[in-house]
């Protein structure tokens, strides 16, 4: 079973965190990772996007002008695409994108992923949040204290406001429940900061 150090809010280490090794000493598996992130960001288009085709503009029918003899070249209705206000060759129409995935491919994803930041040592471990008067001047010092300086993720054991309003004008860097904590989130961000409840409620949740 591996273990990780557990930090103070000085990076001053207080102890260790015993770790799942089937959420957290996984095998990488990249291709899986990408499927899994692939079918999350298709599953948040909304599909919703819809233009005009040539039969559906509310436009005249009748020929523009004659065949010939105008100089002009040959047109037919002014609902045709090369047209202003025509309708659009190939249109848009609202579509599902939403991909199946199962939760066991899912959990394994997220495993995987999880396991590669520990092992590339993009993973911290704290005793615990709290930034005096939620100030963003407090949770600056934090992360410089800690050398995150790329995009971080927290993950706290539910939803904790003192973090939130403290990280809320920080760019790159967000905060998540450990229960809605998702390979997507674990990829887009360089590190990860967990607080020691955090890691338990992670590790019901995927065990």
């Amino acid at each position: 079973m591996a273990k990780l150090k557990v930090y103070n809010m000085k990076k001053e280490a207080v102890g260790t965190v015993d770790l799942n090794s089937i959420v957290f000493e996984a095998e990488y598996n990249e291709p899986l990772i990408h499927q899994v992130v692939v079918a999350l960001n298709n599953n948040a288009r909304q599909g919703t996007k819809s233009t005009l085709t040539r039969s559906e503009v509310n436009a005249s029918k009748k020929k523009i002008y004659r065949q010939k003899g105008t100089g002009n070249a040959r047109h037919d209705e002014k609902s045709a695409p090369q047209f202003d206000g025509g309708g659009v060759v190939f249109a848009p129409k609202p579509r599902d994108f939403r991909v199946k995935i199962n939760k066991k491919m899912r959990d394994i994803a997220f495993a995987s992923a999880i396991s590669q930041k520990i092992r590339q040592e993009e993973v911290f471990v704290v005793d615990a949040l709290t930034f005096a008067d939620a100030k963003t001047k407090a949770a600056s010092e934090f992360l410089k204290t800690f050398g995150l300086d790329k995009r971080t993720i927290i993950v706290t054991a539910g939803k904790d406001e003192n973090v939130l309003r403290a990280t809320g004008n920080i760019q790159k860097v967000s905060c998540v429940d450990a229960s809605l904590l998702n390979v997507k989130e674990l990829v887009e961000n360089r590190y990860v900061v967990f607080t020691k409840d955090a890691i338990k409620k992670l590790e019901e949740a995927y065990v």
